[in-house]
């Protein structure tokens, strides 16, 4: 009768040291493969140029099975086109409608084009690297290569890691030019504001440390996607549904820690009062 009783604690206790024991593994997991990134580069540039071409452009359509560029263009587009018509009903509700250039370079710039494309780039790319990972990891082709003497961390996951980064600043550019595009056209196009008005409050906003600090963004956010849906991968255990799961875990893993180290990255690069480059604010 006393058993199952004295056992209570340790069934109690048991999902919290797993949860340390396996944020343990994936942070030895993390530092190997940024440590390793540099000898990658230098050993197996041509690994990496192929996961930068499967990232980029892939193999089928852009949009459904082939790269992301296509994926990062549209999901831009739709996001500021909405920033656009939305922005100007609710400043012209103010009569402050020719301000809407002044939203867009800010609104764009330093949040919805950055969140944008780590979350393309996390459902299209982050996805696909868990179930490649996965699934060498359920049919035992990772301990093959260990087998063979190949280290499994930097070929396998840190060639990725330095693809990822790679890839992401011109995808991200092209995502940023989407976004301007889009709510430019939004604003000018369907709303009819003056297109001298929107480019002037637009350029008087819009600076290059801004450019640079948002592609900052973009760049931490690949990484972060690429480390979690790599080590959920890796890790992945319970044949095809196992690696099932841990894609979903993998996907709301790297969203939630994005939309919080977007907060933390804002804070920190522009302040609890950020300035108004042009306007004196």
């Amino acid at each position: 009768m006393l058993a199952p009783v004295l056992h209570l604690p340790a069934r109690a206790a048991r999902p919290v040291v797993d949860g340390f024991a396996g944020l343990g593994r994936h942070s030895t997991f993390y530092a190997r493969v940024l440590a390793a990134v540099p000898t990658v580069l230098v050993r197996h540039w041509r690994h990496v140029l192929r996961h930068v071409n499967d990232i980029s452009f892939g193999s089928a359509s852009l949009l459904a099975g082939g790269g992301t560029i296509g994926v990062v263009f549209a999901m831009s587009a739709v996001a500021s086109t909405q920033i656009g018509l939305e922005g100007y009903r609710g400043l012209d509700i103010i009569g402050l409608s020719p301000m809407t250039g002044l939203m867009s370079a800010l609104v764009n710039t330093r949040e919805i084009a950055p969140v944008v494309a780590s979350v393309a780039l996390a459902a299209k790319v982050g996805t696909g690297f868990t179930a490649q990972l996965g699934a060498m990891r359920i049919s035992d082709e990772i301990d093959a290569l260990e087998t063979m003497a190949v280290p499994s961390v930097p070929f396998l996951v840190s060639t990725r890691m330095a693809a990822a980064v790679l890839a992401v600043v011109p995808l991200y550019l092209v995502g940023l030019f989407a976004s301007y595009a889009a709510t430019s056209l939004a604003v000018v196009q369907l709303k009819g504001q003056s297109s001298g008005t929107y480019d002037y409050y637009f350029q008087l906003l819009l600076t290059p440390a801004d450019v640079g600090f948002s592609l900052l963004k973009a760049v931490i956010f690949a990484v972060i996607i690429t480390l979690v849906h790599c080590g959920h991968g890796f890790h992945a255990t319970g044949g095809p549904e196992g690696v099932g799961k841990a894609a979903g875990r993998a996907l709301r893993t790297s969203i939630v820690t994005i939309a919080i180290v977007d907060v933390l990255l804002t804070l920190t690069i522009w302040g609890t009062q950020p300035t108004l480059p042009g306007v004196g604010a």
